[in-house]
């Protein structure tokens, strides 16, 4: 009922609020697993996504989002659980393996799940390294992963923005064909992680056009002490 609502109401509000542009949205399968891996350039990503890709897309979130009390942070909590966002503690591995499992939960009854490689929002509009999070979980659920390049929405809702700019620059998804990775079942687990996120960021990185940054987003070490 929730996603009803979300998909009558509120999308269509949120699409005349940002008007995104999207590129190759017959590329987004129908059913079946998919994960949904994107650059990240503002708080806003998680919205903006969604109105591109039409159907469910789940999301791991801060657990900060999760928690306190007060109207604004219960609605939060309300908004994020209903749409069935995962909440992760930062810098707490066994907690982020868990959501990585529940990842697992999604994908294997044909969802489909949404996750930034690069761990957190780039700083400076360059791609970082990609974190092997998302190589494990192709491995362990078998789902084709969808990859997405956004461009333009630092500039709706830029790094200690307290609210989104509406109305404003419009910005562009571009989503690429969907790609398979069974072909690295058979390297070691370790090196095939790597190998599937360093191909899944290359992906993301020509489709962007952004600067390639060979080092991890040093934002998201800071957030994890």
């Amino acid at each position: 009922m929730f996603y009803t609502f979300m998909t009558r109401v509120v999308r269509p509000i949120l699409w005349l609020l940002f008007r995104p542009r999207v590129i190759g949205g017959e590329n987004v399968p129908a059913y079946g697993p998919l994960i949904v891996a994107s650059n990240h350039l503002s708080f806003i990503d998680s919205f903006i996504i969604p109105l591109a890709v039409p159907r469910p897309v789940t999301y791991i979130a801060k657990a900060d989002y999760f928690v306190g009390g007060g109207l604004k942070r219960g609605f939060v909590r309300w908004f994020l659980t209903n749409l069935g966002h995962v909440p992760v503690k930062r810098g707490a591995r066994r907690a982020a393996m868990g959501a990585l499992e529940q990842a697992g939960d999604v994908l294997a009854n044909s969802g489909a799940f949404a996750i930034y490689p690069e761990g957190t929002r780039s700083p400076d509009g360059r791609l970082y390294r990609g974190r092997t999070g998302v190589g494990w979980l192709v491995l362990a659920s078998g789902a084709r992963v969808l990859p997405v390049a956004l461009e333009g929405t630092e500039k709706i809702q830029p790094i200690g923005a307290s609210k989104p700019r509406v109305f404003g620059p419009r910005p562009t998804v571009r989503i690429g064909p969907p790609m398979d990775f069974s072909h690295y079942r058979d390297l070691p687990p370790a090196k095939a992680r790597r190998a599937i996120t360093d191909e899944i960021v290359e992906t993301i990185q020509k489709m962007s056009g952004q600067e390639y940054a060979p080092v991890y987003n040093e934002r998201a070490d800071e957030e994890q002490r």
